[in-house]
């Protein structure tokens, strides 16, 4: 069965647009972008924006689950949540629990089929554990995070304070067993962050969140990120960080190393109350996530709003903003042949958005969800 979609304007992996643009489906797949060849069905998207369906790197759960804790059944309704609000391509992402609970949340995660995992939890610093439950963290010991690796059969992307591994060897079996590295929840120099990045990390997680702030005299790890190549994880929910921040992150980082996540956890999408991340109870007040001791403790932003926040604050261009949000975090997990573009063989992973950047169609793999 193939589709072809009509008349939209396109955004083309290299940033451009494509002004009425045909745009194939077929077999779940982009079969031809900018040729109008015959398909069994034709939809006219006049007046349309035409993008990549969104790739969320960083988010612990939505509509009231976990993924720490949620079932296969609830997983599969969460991944359909996920993408009726513009979100394709995502890495469950797990917080610190004790390892035979990350064992059984690896194997549900793997057995519904999401894109991989990312491990953000155990290996912090608990100087910067901001919501994540003291007893729950864990050494940096390569047979530890071994035994995890086993059992993960997904691509896996990996968040540690790699100052605690002093002599690299945490980083080096991640590297080995095919894990991409992010530098988060740590207290590094800004010496202690390069030398993490010399032995694998090529990401920052929630850049300036659960790590020390920029001082004139002691840059530390947002300095490493700002000046180097790796890629930089921002919650553009204006909580997080203030308006000015993203703004100075996005002229620093640019639109080809800036990633915007949500970092969300389960009050997403449902009613202020009472949750729980990482261990520790969580109270949803006007959408701000908060920790009994006052600590941020997640977010409940959607990724289309992220992306609508950094054209916002930093004055960034909507193709700009949509890359940092599609082809950035597919690029840093390794996934970015298979999805974050609207190109032939990807995976048929697309957002029709109004120009009023209302979302009106998603399709996942080709198929469209209601």
């Amino acid at each position: 069965m193939s589709l072809q979609i009509l008349n939209a304007r396109v955004l083309l992996p290299n940033g451009s647009w494509a002004e009425n643009c045909p745009v194939t489906l077929e077999n779940g797949r982009i079969r031809s972008v900018g040729e109008q060849i015959a398909a069994d069905e034709s939809l006219d998207f006049s007046g349309m924006l035409l993008l990549p369906g969104l790739v969320d790197m960083h988010t612990h759960g939505r509509a009231g689950f976990d993924f720490t804790s949620a079932t296969e059944e609830q997983m599969r309704l969460m991944k359909a949540d996920y993408a009726r609000h513009g979100v394709t391509a995502l890495f469950p992402t797990l917080a610190s629990a004790k390892k035979e609970e990350w064992l059984t949340s690896i194997d549900r995660i793997q057995a519904v089929g999401f894109d991989g995992i990312h491990l953000e939890g155990r290996y912090l610093n608990p100087a910067r554990r901001g919501a994540h439950a003291p007893e729950l963290l864990a050494p940096l010991d390569p047979a530890d995070l071994a035994g995890v690796l086993d059992r993960c059969s997904l691509p896996v992307h990996l968040t540690a304070a790699f100052e605690l591994d002093p002599d690299g060897s945490f980083a080096r079996l991640a590297v080995s067993r095919g894990a991409t590295l992010a530098l988060g929840h740590t207290d590094a120099t800004f010496e202690e962050a390069t030398r993490a990045i010399a032995n694998g990390v090529t990401c920052f997680t929630h850049l300036m969140n659960a790590m020390p702030p920029l001082h004139h005299r002691a840059g530390g790890a947002v300095a490493a990120a700002l000046t180097s190549d790796c890629f930089a994880e921002l919650i553009v929910d204006g909580m997080h960080i203030a308006p000015e921040m993203v703004k100075l992150v996005y002229q620093i980082k640019g639109p080809e190393k800036l990633i915007l996540i949500t970092d969300s956890m389960s009050a997403t999408g449902c009613p202020d109350g009472n949750y729980a991340i990482a261990g520790q109870p969580v109270v949803v007040k006007n959408g701000r996530a908060e920790t009994l001791e006052g600590k941020l403790a997640g977010s409940t932003l959607n990724l289309w709003d992220a992306v609508k926040n950094l054209v916002s604050f930093a004055g960034a261009p909507l193709a700009e903003a949509v890359l940092c949000a599609t082809r950035n975090p597919a690029r840093a997990l390794g996934i970015s042949e298979r999805v974050g573009a609207i190109a032939p063989g990807r995976r048929a992973d697309l957002l029709a958005v109004s120009p009023d950047l209302s979302i009106r169609a998603v399709y996942a793999a080709g198929e469209k969800m209601g």
